[in-house]
């Protein structure tokens, strides 16, 4: 009696546990088509996004000629696209801030701006000749020297152009978007104050004073000047021997310039023109960089800032008219210059600064009062100036051998000037022989120069760390600046040109009669008779 209802009751589990097992499979069944219903969905939703992006019409794009305008037609804009200049609808997601003129734009099918886009960056460089009034447009160069009026976009608009600069300008929209920097132009142009003062310049204390009341003075006492009607000098040219320190006046005048003013923001800047660099072989366009250069001196003088515009090497530039042997390129470069120094348009609180070792070789033109008033000679270093030149290279700075160090700097220094320029037969040089037949003997320390007494130092320092190298101690001694000055006057005993002497005498700086004859005293060496 009791055994049925066990046996049924063990039939209905093991069928429930089966259907149990079977619920299981069923959902899980159905889990795996849920989920590959679902990636049918999404792969379904992705083919249908690809068909609608392959079949969407094509955009164009446009370029924004002003900003946008509301009024009873809604937002547009101004925009040039496909050659033609439309007004727009703006999509309302579009923010006023990115269009601007010059910004490129997406324009729809329907041709309405929908959204904003990334710049080519490409297009043509031109040369921009001149700045319009209304500061929108400028006039730059094209192809067979013509001109084009085109538009500056915000950007460049806000940064400023100047004449010289070259833009990148998109010729279909005549827009200019960014100043391209032509390394060629940049590196003639030198607009810094150069770390140079005139404690650094030693033995040419007159030259200084000179150049001082010449430069500063009317530009710190420029009512003191107009009370007495004295108009301040243009130019300046410094001439004279090589290395004797032309260059090294002319950065300490600008460094001056610029501690001295009264207005700690103000500033002055130092132009320093590169004048075998300023040649080029087109016709014209040395002298379009010389209107250039003193363009970017006006500009800075206009806000009050005096400009030093320095020309090195001057007479590589501005020969004398009719002397080029190959060409005459100079027959318009001094004329070029005469009219930026001396022309209709005032050149005030700009002075011109020349160097050269060959003076002789200028124009006079450029050398007439007027134009360059003050001409200041760079003589070679006497004695005293030499000690002057010693003292800004050898300091109690420098790691002295002790025997050194007990007699002093100073004592150091008389001793290496003593040796350069002692009138013995070891300091003999050349022996030179005037038109008139007489005869001379010229010693090194006539040839000596600033240039010269640093390398006479920097060759004694040298001359001390191979000791220090080779195990000898350390320590600057005697010995080493004896060694340096002998190596110094040794490398320039072939120097002289014997071939011609009195073209040899003029560069280097010797003045009076006329030179026919060299005899070089220690190699023996004389010009051919």
């Amino acid at each position: 009696m009791t055994t049925e209802p066990t046996a049924e009751i063990t039939t209905l589990r093991r069928e429930n546990s089966m259907m149990r097992q079977q619920l299981v499979a069923a959902g899980k069944r159905n889990e795996n088509l849920t989920a590959t219903l679902r990636g049918a969905r999404d792969e379904l939703t992705r083919v249908r996004t690809e068909i609608a992006a392959l079949s969407e019409p094509p955009n164009t794009y446009g370029t924004v000629l002003r900003p946008p305008q509301s009024g009873g037609e809604g937002r547009t804009v101004d925009v040039l696209a496909s050659g033609r200049r439309m007004r727009l609808a703006v999509a309302p997601d579009v923010g006023d801030a990115v269009l601007v003129p010059g910004a490129d734009v997406r324009l729809s099918e329907g041709l309405v701006v929908i959204d904003a886009a990334a710049p080519s960056g490409v297009g043509d460089v031109a040369p921009v000749r001149e700045v319009m009034p209304d500061g929108d447009r400028i006039i730059i160069g094209g192809p067979n020297d013509d001109e084009m009026v085109c538009r500056l976009g915000t950007d460049l608009r806000a940064r400023g152009v100047r004449v010289g600069d070259h833009v990148l300008v998109d010729r279909r929209t005549q827009f200019a978007t960014e100043v391209v920097e032509k390394p060629e132009v940049q590196t003639l142009l030198l607009e810094e104050v150069p770390d140079i003062s005139y404690a650094d310049v030693g033995g040419l204390a007159a030259q200084i004073d000179q150049i001082q009341d010449a430069v500063e003075m009317p530009f710190e006492n420029p009512e003191l000047f107009e009370e007495h009607e004295l108009k301040p000098p243009k130019g300046i040219l410094l001439y004279g021997p090589p290395g004797c320190g032309k260059t090294l006046i002319a950065k300490a005048v600008a460094n001056s310039l610029s501690a001295r003013r009264a207005d700690p923001s103000a500033t002055s800047y130092f132009i320093n023109v590169k004048g075998p660099e300023l040649l080029d072989k087109y016709v014209g366009e040395t002298e379009r960089q010389l209107r250039i250069i003193f363009a970017r001196a006006r500009e800075k003088a206009t806000a009050g800032s005096p400009v030093v515009v320095f020309f090195d090497e001057m007479e590589s530039l501005f020969r004398t008219r009719g002397t080029g042997k190959s060409s005459d390129v100079e027959t318009t470069i001094v004329p070029q210059l005469l009219a930026e120094i001396d022309g209709v348009e005032s050149l005030e609180n700009v002075i011109v600064i020349g160097a050269s070792n060959r003076e002789d070789l200028i124009d006079p033109a450029i050398l007439r009062p007027g134009r360059l008033d003050v001409k200041i000679r760079i003589e070679r270093p006497n004695e005293d100036a030499a000690r002057d030149i010693f003292s800004k290279y050898v300091t109690a700075r420098l790691p002295l051998h002790p025997t050194l160090a007990e007699e002093g700097v100073e004592a150091l220094i008389d001793r290496c000037v003593q040796r350069m320029y002692a009138r013995s037969r070891d300091n003999e040089f050349v022996e030179v022989t005037y038109a008139d037949g007489r005869r001379e003997v010229l010693f090194f320390s006539d040839f000596s120069s600033g240039a010269m007494i640093h390398n006479v130092v920097d060759r004694a320092k040298k001359h001390a760390i191979k000791s220090v190298l080779s195990g000898e101690g350390r320590g600057i001694r005697w010995e080493h600046f004896d060694r340096a000055i002998a190596e110094e006057f040794e490398e320039h005993e072939d120097l002289p040109n014997t071939t011609n002497p009195d073209e040899w005498a003029r560069i280097s700086g010797r003045r009076g009669e006329r030179i026919t004859h060299l005899r070089l005293i220690r190699t023996g060496e004389q010009t051919p008779v």
